[in-house]
């Protein structure tokens, strides 16, 4: 019995190591001519939370991404592109495959869209660094009288390291900003009296329709945005009992910078006269010192995309001075010379 029990033991034990054995041979360590290689590579996810609401719009606003991949020597590996519904799953990630390594992804949402406002100059490819990389606004966008919508832009870059023979992907998280803004400018008569937009020419002169690999703004020529929309607001019924309304404008621009020469101009087209030419980050900053005086001045510009601001006329189509209304906030100007 003794001698049967220790052979029964003895085949046990035999057909639990046979079976580590083959475990073993399945795992990443093992690697055979007729087996996968394990998976290896980035798996990567898309966060868009540089804005005011400090919360996560990837999902809702990026439509399209172009992600580039460059080794720790700036040399160009590969370009994925994701225009699928994908991006609006706030579970999604990109998996990447690649070899071990340190790599360097940079990311753009807006630029793999039918109606992209940016290219990249040149395109990316083996023959071109990371450093060599810029994108520019596409040409035809800004004309008189009126310019395009641009089309979103973010940008957002990750470094990241690989590691050999790990089970699963390496995660990392890229965190993007919006370069794009749109303005809405709104003529107001303190007393009533009713504007039309066609009365007016709006414009905006700013040098800011390049960027480079970092996302900065390479030195361009002055460009001019004209509004994309105009038209007048209902506002209500004047002392004379006469509708009163506002002129506006949309202006849509590329990234706005603190020290930057940006200038809003306003003219009357029947005479030239220049309703008012003001330095725009300037007055856009006007705000940040209420709420936000705790953030810098370039991260507020960042993270806020959209602008509106009410400039307030007298009679003779004069701006007054004393006041502006940007996003909802009254801003007093003590330095009515300002320029």
């Amino acid at each position: 019995m003794y001698s049967l029990f220790r052979h029964i033991k003895t085949a046990f034990t035999g057909l639990v190591m046979t079976a580590v054995a083959v475990s073993a041979l399945t795992s990443c360590d093992a690697i055979y001519d007729d087996m996968d290689p394990c998976p290896e590579g980035a798996e990567l996810r898309f966060v868009y939370d540089y804005n005011m609401e400090f919360a996560n719009a990837f999902p809702s606003q990026v439509k399209c991404l172009t992600v580039l991949v460059y080794d720790d020597k700036g040399h160009y590996v590969t370009t994925i592109t994701e225009t699928s519904d994908v991006m609006a799953d706030e579970d999604w990630r990109m998996k990447i495959d690649l070899p071990a390594g340190s790599y360097r992804f940079i990311a753009y949402g807006g630029m793999a869209c039918d109606q992209a406002s940016f290219q990249f100059a040149p395109t990316p490819g083996v023959n071109v660094g990371m450093t060599d990389v810029n994108v520019d606004m596409k040409p035809g966008l800004l004309t008189s009288p009126y310019s395009k919508q641009l089309h979103h832009l973010f940008y957002g870059a990750l470094d990241l390291d690989i590691e050999a023979e790990t089970p699963t992907y390496t995660t990392g998280t890229v965190r993007m900003m919006k370069d794009t803004n749109n303005l809405r400018i709104v003529l107001q008569n303190n007393n009533g009296k009713a504007l039309k937009a066609d009365d007016f020419t709006f414009r905006i002169t700013d040098a800011n329709t390049s960027f480079d690999w970092e996302n900065n703004l390479n030195a361009t020529p002055t460009v001019t945005y004209c509004p994309w929309v105009t038209g007048e607001s209902f506002t209500g019924i004047n002392d004379a009992g006469n509708d009163w309304t506002t002129a506006y404008a949309e202006f849509s621009t590329s990234r706005l910078v603190e020290n930057s020469d940006a200038r809003l101009t306003i003219t009357r087209v029947s005479d030239g006269r220049e309703v008012f030419s003001v330095p725009l980050i300037r007055f856009l900053l006007m705000l940040k010192s209420q709420e936000f005086d705790y953030m810098g001045a370039q991260e507020f510009l960042d993270r806020e995309s959209t602008w509106n601001m009410i400039f307030f006329l007298d009679n003779s189509e004069g701006w007054i001075k004393a006041q502006i209304m940007i996003n909802g906030w009254i801003v007093r100007i003590n330095d009515i010379s300002i320029s």
